[in-house]
């Protein structure tokens, strides 16, 4: 069985753009075959790569993850049947005081937003946050992907 423990935070545009000046980049498209509350199932296309996610119901900052890859075909021909729009964003990986970090800017329907995510060992896991780091929102469901693929950022107040 695996957990995932992730911590999620908006990302301050100006110091962003500094940090990842040298940072590669991956496109990824993304789309919920489900949205329900107790589980969601998500296909991610990132190159020739293809991978199918079923994450379970946060309670805190975990919930139960499962990922594996499929045939890069089987993967194009499930984003067609998903629920919602299809999320599209660049993600960056930053190494940040021994932490991986994930940040996505987010383009189409959800541009202009940039959120950070890092994922830990533990709930109670201490870290330095890096310079670019606006404000936590981990436990705000609009920035759920699997929100945005409902809500996108373009139609917020």
């Amino acid at each position: 069985m695996a957990t995932e423990i992730e911590r999620k935070y908006l990302v301050h545009p100006k110091a962003w753009q500094q940090a990842k000046a040298n940072a590669e980049y991956s496109h990824l498209s993304q789309g919920y075959l489900s949205l329900e509350a107790e589980r969601t199932v998500r296909i991610r296309i990132k190159k020739e790569l293809a991978l199918l996610t079923i994450k379970g119901k946060s309670k805190g900052i975990s919930r139960l993850e499962f990922e594996y890859q499929i045939p890069l075909n089987d993967g194009l021909a499930l984003l067609k049947i998903c629920q919602g729009s299809i999320i599209e964003k660049k993600r960056y990986i930053i190494h940040y005081d021994q932490l991986t970090w994930e940040v996505d800017e987010f383009e189409g329907d959800n541009a202009g937003l940039i959120v950070a995510e890092v994922e830990l060992e533990s709930e109670n896991q201490t870290f330095t946050l890096p310079p670019w780091i606006k404000e936590e929102v981990s436990d705000d469901q609009r920035y759920y992907n699997s929100n945005l693929v409902q809500h996108p950022f373009k139609d917020w107040e």
